[in-house]
């Protein structure tokens, strides 16, 4: 795989138009995603992170966090495109800080591929698997930011690295690993689909 992304080598030279297409089928791609959820506490599982390394890999670092700034956007004007059909209210609750990542998985994904990190299934799963863990960063620090900045007492306040390993971050690792491997391998299929038919 060369250290381009997905989408240039489908499509070329992409216009203005096109790539607001692409921002718009990326926003309603995740958040399709995002409807897929199983409750869990604190965050939900869903197939969100999925379809934003997705987005990130075959859209490119730039566009890839433009597609996450216009999603975050179309919730904060009411639509219900996060996870369990929330809308701009999520933005500031307690899996905020998620969100807000978001932004930079995207960023992280498309980078890997334009720097060539990414070359192969594996290569990608594994960066994808890097990406996902830090996306725990912004999740878990926002939630303790808030409740000290709001002077809440909230299950988070003050909760050891053990608590915070235990319930916020453990149950979802492999999850997470599960994911960035599918979303290597959809993105190979991608770059296979593309050779096979300019051969």
């Amino acid at each position: 795989m060369r250290a381009q992304v997905l989408t240039k080598a489908v499509i070329g030279q992409d216009t203005l138009l096109q790539k607001a297409a692409l921002v718009l089928g990326g926003t309603m791609f995740i958040a399709l995603a995002a409807q897929v959820a199983v409750p869990f506490y604190p965050v939900p599982v869903t197939l969100q992170t999925l379809a934003i390394l997705i987005v990130g890999l075959t859209f490119g670092s730039r566009l890839g966090a433009v597609t996450l700034v216009a999603y975050l956007a179309e919730g904060a004007m009411g639509l219900p495109v996060f996870a369990q059909g929330m809308n701009g209210v999520a933005l500031v609750g307690p899996t905020a800080g998620f969100l807000f990542g978001f932004v930079a998985m995207a960023w992280l994904a498309g980078l890997v591929v334009e720097k060539g990190l990414a070359r192969g299934v594996v290569s990608t799963a594994v960066c994808g698997i890097a990406i996902s863990a830090l996306l725990y960063v912004p999740g878990v620090a926002w939630p303790m930011a808030l409740a000290e900045v709001a002077g809440m007492s909230g299950k988070w306040v003050g909760s050891s690295a053990d608590v915070i390993w235990t319930y916020w971050v453990a149950p979802f690792l492999l999850g997470d690993a599960v994911k960035a491997v599918i979303a290597a391998m959809v993105v190979w299929g991608g770059w296979k689909a593309t050779a096979a038919r300019k051969s």
